[in-house]
Order: C-alpha cells, then structure tokens, then sequence
C-alpha cells in the first residue's frame, strides 16, 4: 500500500488545496502539520527533505512532490476519477488558466511571508498590510470573475469539478479572513458554494483540521 503523507499547515491555501484534491480522489494520508505562524517551515528538519521551505509537500513512499499544481498533475496520473482538468484542449487551457490567475497572479503576492516582509523589513503597519492583500485579491478576483463567467455552469468550468474550483474555494476563505467583500463576484461565489456542498470540501476546510495553531 502507497504511504501518503501530507506536510501542510491549516490554513495554508496551497496546503487547503491539496487536501481537497486528495479526497476528491479518495486517498487516504497521514498529516504532518507544519506550523507558519512558529516559523517551522524554516526548521532544519523539513528544510531537508524540502529545501524550499514550503507547504504543501506531499510525499508518496519515496517521493517527495512540492507545489499544489504539480501535486494535482500527479495525482491526475495515479488515479484518474475525478479528473482534474477536462480532456479537450480548450477546456484544459482554460481551466488551467483559472486556476493559474489563483495559484500564480494572487496567492502569490499575498501569502505570509510576503505580508511578514511587508510589516516587519519595510515597517508598514498593520491597516496598510491589510490594504495590500484587499487590494490585490480584489483585483485578481475581478479578472477571474471575467475569465470564468462565459464557461461557468455549476462549477467554474460548466458543471465539470475543476482543478479551478479546487483553487478558487482556499482563495475566497482566506479572502474573506482579510474582509474582502464578495458581492461583485456572482459567478465566483456560486461555484464555491456548489464546491462546498461536497463532502471532500468539507473534510478539508481549516476548521475541519485536528491542529489549529
């Protein structure tokens, strides 16, 4: 039997990805929490055996897999329903693209070292921090609003279960954790509550998880 262990933090976006992914697959995994707000991430233990520091990693008996995308490609590869991308070429590089606004052009430039630099190297405070994420997720989600709703149906791809969804349910937590507000996002909020009806949803939102700190 494959041992499947998850390094992950709970509210990590990219960490709340893959969780999803793997119980949409139904895979069962181990988890091995790894704090950011302690600074765990930067330990010599994890940064040797993920010299990038990050979370998610996922390792798979001998493997050692970073980066949530990368994980879902390979997950895709080792059990195929539900698959995670659409198998015509349109489909797939539109969900790709979706997904790509999230992991690429948001998450990025509003994860927690990026807002710890901001408040402790360059001295900003707290509400101009705050002002940084709301900014950049608010315009992020207005062109993914744009991107998704001609294609959207149940889910952000039609009624087609997404990688992008699998993306887009973290983004608007976290969002939400820094106040910004939903409503000019319709289409992004109905695939998001057709995503959380689902039981792997659920299982993998922060509050599910057993460590909280």
């Amino acid at each position: 039997m494959t041992r499947i262990v998850l390094h992950d933090y709970f509210r990590s976006s990219a960490s709340y990805r893959v969780r999803i992914a793997l119980n949409l697959k139904g895979l069962s995994y181990e988890q091995h929490h790894v704090s950011l707000a302690k600074g765990e991430q930067k330990d010599a233990a994890y940064t040797d055996i993920n010299p990038q520091g990050f979370v998610p990693m996922l390792e798979w008996d001998e493997l050692r897999l970073t980066q949530s995308l990368a994980i879902f490609d390979f997950l895709d590869a080792q059990v195929k329903e539900p698959p995670f991308v659409p198998s015509d070429p349109e489909g797939r590089a539109h969900v790709l693209a979706l997904a790509l606004t999230i992991a690429c052009d948001i998450h990025p430039l509003n994860n927690l070292r990026v807002l710890k630099y901001l408040k402790t190297e360059l001295g900003q405070e707290q509400a101009a921090v705050d002002g940084w994420y709301r900014h950049w997720v608010e315009e992020g989600l207005a062109a993914l609003e744009a991107l998704a709703a001609p294609k959207a149906g149940r889910f952000l791809y039609g009624d087609q279960l997404s990688m992008a969804d699998i993306c887009l349910v973290p983004q608007l937590y976290n969002g939400r954790r820094f106040d910004v507000p939903m409503d000019a996002y319709p289409t992004l909020l109905s695939a998001e509550a057709s995503a959380l009806a689902l039981p792997a949803f659920k299982a993998a939102h922060p509050d599910a998880q057993e460590v909280q700190s």
